[in-house]
């Protein structure tokens, strides 16, 4: 049996394929397929308010790309999300018209909060310190989900215009920044020794440049340190030197600097960084909603 998770981000559209496992009584995914297409909608949304037609035709035809995949990997069940930037886009609802009548695919457009719950339903607070506290550090192409867990619970959540790609096109907020400050700061006082888990593409990234083994966490003073190394390169160089992407060669930077702000206000020393995203909390949504078939 197999499911599948499409995530519509501000940098990247993403299609992941899973191989349900079932256990006795435990479900479990192996990843099969994922596909990343870096079509920067955000650029359009965030700027504009509007997605172009260029990158509406480019999206359809990744649609229709991934429904094809879907159906040629014989998917039973899939779920598709869009994110912030088409949370900002006045063309989102007609977007979503498009893409159900050409690829037929059903897609939901969700506000940050339902985003938080979908990305924490991976349950990797679970894996870790029962008696620790923890803040969970979600950064996107255009929005930042923060989530404290206290004894695998959790406890508080709140979701900000603050991104990669948003702060790339100079759409972030002075007061944005100070109430995401204000709110960390809070939850701070109220949770003593907060320990950091990270998701997102570019914390992703900087985990595997540290050479950190899997499971282990990486200290502020590393994350620093390669924020500082990355940052003493020319985009030009971050690509052909270091060998970025294009894509992430320049939303690295300033996604770094939102994780390390967040770290330093929260005082958290150290994050964990599962490698897991949207799409991963997606599939594993689908094994919760279908359990009981």
């Amino acid at each position: 049996m197999r499911y599948a998770a499409i995530d519509i981000g501000s940098n990247a559209v993403r299609l992941l394929i899973a191989d349900i496992k079932q256990n006795e009584a435990t479900i479990s995914f192996k990843k099969n397929t994922l596909i990343r297409v870096p079509l920067r909608l955000g650029d359009d949304a965030f700027l504009d308010k509007n997605i172009s037609a260029k990158k509406i035709e480019d999206l359809l035809k990744t649609m229709v790309a991934f429904r094809n995949l879907i159906d040629v990997y014989k998917v039973s069940e899939y779920m598709a999300c869009a994110t912030s930037a088409m949370r900002e886009a006045t063309n989102g609802a007609e977007i979503v018209a498009m893409i159900k009548k050409d690829a037929g695919i059903d897609l939901e457009i969700v506000e940050g909060q339902r985003e938080a719950k979908i990305i924490y339903a991976s349950h990797i607070e679970e894996s870790l310190d029962q008696k620790k506290n923890y803040l969970y550090i979600d950064v996107g192409g255009g929005s930042t989900e923060l989530s404290v867990f206290s004894k695998g619970e959790m406890i508080a959540s709140r979701s900000f215009n603050l991104g990669g790609i948003r702060i790339l096109d100079n759409q972030d907020k002075d007061e944005t920044w100070a109430e995401m400050k204000e709110w960390v700061k809070s939850q701070a006082q109220n949770h003593k020794n907060l320990s950091g888990i990270g998701t997102g593409g570019n914390i992703n990234k900087l985990f595997k440049m540290s050479d950190q083994k899997d499971g282990s966490a990486l200290s502020f003073a590393k994350l620093k340190a390669l924020y500082d190394y990355l940052n003493s390169f020319s985009l030009k160089d971050r690509i052909n030197v270091l060998g970025l992407n294009h894509d992430r060669a320049d939303v690295i930077i300033p996604a770094s600097e939102i994780y390390l702000s967040v770290m330093k206000w929260g005082g958290v020393k150290q994050i964990f960084v599962p490698r897991v995203g949207l799409v991963d909390g997606i599939i594993q949504l689908l094994i919760e909603e279908n359990s009981g078939k």
